[in-house]
């Protein structure tokens, strides 16, 4: 319904409502000690109190949607099941050697999934011809059509899912002499390849292989990527065509679309002090000792253990807070670029750069900013402020656009438990609807 019509008798005649029962059904449990399977299935019951009849007006050469009142109800079930392990496999190159050893996990995945059609719940009229030339024309609709929950599925689908995720590790002697554990680093982790093979299609079964990962460069540094290939050739209309590209004079492979990501993020938290184990702030340890007092503290003037990080802890607290007030911030950079060629583009598609920080001014307010431009158009795409205060129990925050047509904003100020997350006032000024 409308928020004008809300509570109102016009709500009850000219609003959508209906009421939808869902039954799941799931499993899982372990054969051979090393396979996972998993099973489930759904039932669902929609009602409806409307529904909408279709036919074909010859006069006047024009769909008519009748409208009948009344309860009228439809079903729908379906039915997966899935198969999953994980393989290790590792390579040991001596304690002695910079790369001590790389593990390689592996975990294949296959499922099938199946959903009847329901055509009982379809009807057919027909849309005759103009003359003689030209053929009548049958149309299959859905009563259901229109109402809130849709119509149910008409055509029978079962298809086989299948991919593999795969990581990698590696153990390498850490560059400080004193650790005698060797340091674990990631080098992939995550290296996808996903599809499925449609047994119900009469052509091109088999979808594009997806293929995602992730990369970590540095601390702080990520790569992502995605791509799609397709085994299907092109015709000259550049139309999939159930032909190999292979067989067409093409690779075994043709790449559809890719898109590739760095992200970088870094905060105040990076550059703090930090006390522990550190030589540069123990004298002892700066001085070639060890950390762990072998012979004892050393006494003090007065008979006390001299303590040095007591000492250093009672001088910052004797000295003025405002020498030591830090501002905790963080800033993200990002940058993505995108390549199509589903029709033979061959071209970028997407070329940005974004960037997003936020400063905790106080220990209750924050405010952040963030900007994406388009290296494509030369042109800032989006650029935005925020603002955010903590009221205790509430929260208020206002967002803002400034650089967009009518300057798009929003307040809010709501309620932080989930429970009464429902209490809460937000006004918002919406950009200009353009055609």
């Amino acid at each position: 319904t409308t928020e004008e019509e809300f509570f109102t008798s016009e709500m009850f005649k000219d609003g959508i409502y209906g009421v939808q029962q869902s039954v799941p059904v799931n499993t899982n449990f372990k054969v051979l000690n090393y396979l996972s399977i998993s099973a489930g299935g759904s039932y669902e019951e929609n009602w409806v109190f409307r529904t909408f009849e279709q036919r074909y007006d010859e006069e006047n050469r024009e769909v008519v949607r009748d409208t009948i009142n009344g309860f009228d109800s439809f079903r729908t079930y379906g039915f997966s099941t899935g198969l999953t392990t994980t393989l290790y496999g590792q390579k040991n190159f001596g304690k002695d050697k910079k790369i001590q050893a790389i593990r390689h996990v592996m975990s294949p995945n296959i499922s099938y999934n199946i959903n009847p059609g329901f055509s009982q719940y379809y009807d057919t009229y027909v849309i005759p011809g103009i003359d003689d030339t030209q053929e009548d024309e049958t149309v299959s609709y859905s009563r259901f059509d229109g109402t809130l929950f849709g119509s149910p599925t008409e055509l029978f689908s079962s298809s086989i899912s299948f991919g593999v995720n795969n990581s990698l590790e590696a153990k390498v002697r850490d560059r400080d002499s004193t650790k005698t554990e060797p340091k674990k680093i990631t080098l992939i982790n995550t290296l996808s390849l996903r599809s499925s093979y449609n047994l119900t299609a009469d052509s091109l079964k088999l979808a594009p292989v997806s293929v995602s990962g992730s990369i970590p460069i540095i601390e702080g540094l990520t790569v992502n990527f995605n791509g799609n290939l397709d085994i299907y050739a092109l015709d000259n209309s550049n139309r999939r065509i159930n032909t190999l590209n292979i067989n067409n004079g093409g690779s075994l492979f043709r790449l559809t679309g890719a898109n590739m990501s760095f992200n970088y993020s870094f905060s105040s938290k990076q550059f703090s002090d930090k006390r522990s184990d550190d030589r540069l702030d123990n004298q002892t340890l700066r001085n070639g000792g060890r950390p762990d007092d072998l012979f004892g503290k050393p006494i003090a003037n007065n008979g006390t253990i001299y303590d040095e990080d007591e000492a250093e802890d009672e001088v910052k607290e004797n000295t003025t807070e405002s020498f030591n007030y830090k501002i905790p911030w963080d800033l993200r950079l990002g940058y993505n670029i995108a390549y199509a060629n589903s029709a033979r583009q061959d071209m970028i598609s997407g070329h940005t750069l974004s960037i997003s920080s936020d400063l905790e001014l106080s220990p209750k307010w924050k405010v952040g900013g963030s900007t994406t431009f388009n290296i494509q158009e030369q042109t800032f795409a989006v650029t935005s402020f925020r603002f955010q205060r903590d009221l205790g129990s509430f929260r208020m925050s206002f967002n803002w656009q400034p650089f967009q047509t009518n300057a798009p904003w929003n307040f809010f100020i709501g309620i932080k438990s989930n429970i009464l997350q429902d209490l809460k006032y937000e006004q918002r000024r919406r950009p200009d609807q353009t055609l």
